[in-house]
């Protein structure tokens, strides 16, 4: 498999975990997208200020120039909450694939809650994450997961997706 691939959702989905889990299943490099959050970016968030278009622009510029600087491919954590984010990370990297971790509010805020401790994400921010969210549904190259089950089932299922869609290819 030589494709990039995107693991999205909301905060608190899992994107590290399973993310992590696919880079070291698939062999590929992984990107944390939130590594790469300027210094404003991340005090606003961390006060509970969501961002806005113009704050993710950089962080987006900067999320497709790994896309482009790994062209055997890699895995990137993102929230990739719009189709405009999604299309702007797609002509960063034809063939691009997204794996959208899909949970609950009640399910993100519960897991944002438990974390709070060791990530800079305020758990006031879960409902602007689902309020800006626009589901990839009939979107090309997305996978749909249910963000509950176990990380074992979540890496089977996305491996089989990018086998079978590997074959295809």
């Amino acid at each position: 498999m030589t494709d990039s691939l995107v693991i999205m959702g909301v905060a608190g989905c899992g994107k590290s975990s399973l993310g992590a889990a696919l880079a070291q299943a698939t062999g590929l490099p992984l990107v944390e997208g939130d590594d790469f959050h300027s210094p404003a970016s991340r005090a606003k968030m961390s006060q509970g200020v969501a961002l806005d278009d113009a704050d993710r622009d950089g962080w987006l510029a900067t999320l497709s120039a790994q896309l482009r600087a790994h062209p055997e491919g890699l895995v990137l954590t993102c929230s990739a909450l719009k189709r405009a984010y999604r299309e702007r990370l797609r002509q960063a990297a034809p063939g691009l694939r997204f794996v959208f971790l899909d949970i609950s509010r009640a399910q993100a805020q519960a897991r944002v809650a438990a974390r709070a401790s060791q990530h800079f994400f305020s758990t006031s921010l879960v409902d602007s994450q689902f309020a800006t969210l626009e589901v990839p549904t009939g979107e090309p190259g997305v996978l749909r997961v249910d963000a509950l089950k176990s990380l074992a089932q979540l890496q089977a299922e996305v491996t089989a997706w990018l086998a079978a869609n590997q074959e295809q290819a």
